[in-house]
């Protein structure tokens, strides 16, 4: 879907007025964003394509991160795929279970004293963000039939 298309189709969930008046923008404006900026001038660059151009000229992956904080989630990047069809699931499997296990030593070690301090819950963060990431890339790579790329990107 483009930029515009998501616009459109979210605002009509809640209603294009009710929208407008809660980012405090007019109903016009974002009729426009929720068009295709065309050469005729209809639509008009619109805010998610105006991150996507911050994000890219920042090179920084720290902004997605903080929009999927905000919205409740977690950014996780798909590996890039080689599609080669020769790969072996053993390692990329082992790698799992041992970042689990990783995960699961960081738990441990920080409720020995029954209390998360703030250092051991950014520890165990840091841990389970790796771990997401690259069960992400396993099931990637599982649909694209490659595993090279993800033992590389480790």
């Amino acid at each position: 879907m483009k930029s515009h298309e998501i616009i459109k189709e979210s605002c009509q969930k809640r209603g294009i007025k009710k929208v407008a008046s809660d980012v405090g923008v007019s109903t016009s404006l974002l009729y426009k964003w929720s068009q295709p900026p065309e050469a005729s001038g209809s639509g008009s660059k619109n805010p998610l394509d105006r991150m996507i151009n911050l994000m890219k000229a920042a090179n920084d992956p720290q902004m997605i991160d903080w929009i999927c904080e905000q919205a409740g989630g977690y950014f996780v990047r798909n590996p890039d795929s080689t599609e080669e069809s020769d790969y072996d699931v053993m390692p990329a499997t082992n790698e799992i279970v041992s970042q689990f296990s990783a995960l699961l030593s960081e738990i441990s070690e920080a409720a020995q004293d029954n209390a998360i301090a703030e250092n051991e819950s950014i520890r165990i963060r840091k841990v389970w963000n790796a771990l997401k990431s690259f069960t992400e890339g396993f099931v990637k790579c599982c649909e694209d039939g490659d595993f090279n790329k993800m033992m590389e990107s480790k």
